[in-house]
């Protein structure tokens, strides 16, 4: 049981590293669009490719609040915040009774 407990940890923890870069691009994404950004940067690029099909589907079904607001990154980050705090938090106690 130890070995499981460990394995299980390592994969909370990573998880939970995925979690917050994943989370950091969603903020970078977000302050790139208060500014017009070259969309021929490579790292614009990266950031489109990498957040659009999570936000798409949530800028879909919301729509947009009059001034053009999208709500889409907020509601992606409060949804890693649910992960972070449920599965991640989860997984370790989990381990911590297989230890």
């Amino acid at each position: 049981m130890f070995i499981a407990g460990n394995f299980i940890s390592a994969l909370a923890q990573i998880l939970d590293m995925i979690l917050q870069f994943y989370m950091w691009i969603i903020i970078a994404r977000a302050l790139l669009s208060w500014v017009n950004p070259d969309p021929y940067n490579a790292i614009v690029q990266f950031l489109y490719k990498v957040t659009e099909p999570v936000l798409y589907p949530i800028r879909r079904a919301t729509g947009s609040f009059s001034g053009g607001l999208d709500l889409s990154p907020m509601i992606v980050i409060l949804a890693i915040m649910f992960l972070k705090s449920f599965v991640v938090a989860s997984l370790y106690g989990l381990a911590m009774r297989l230890r």
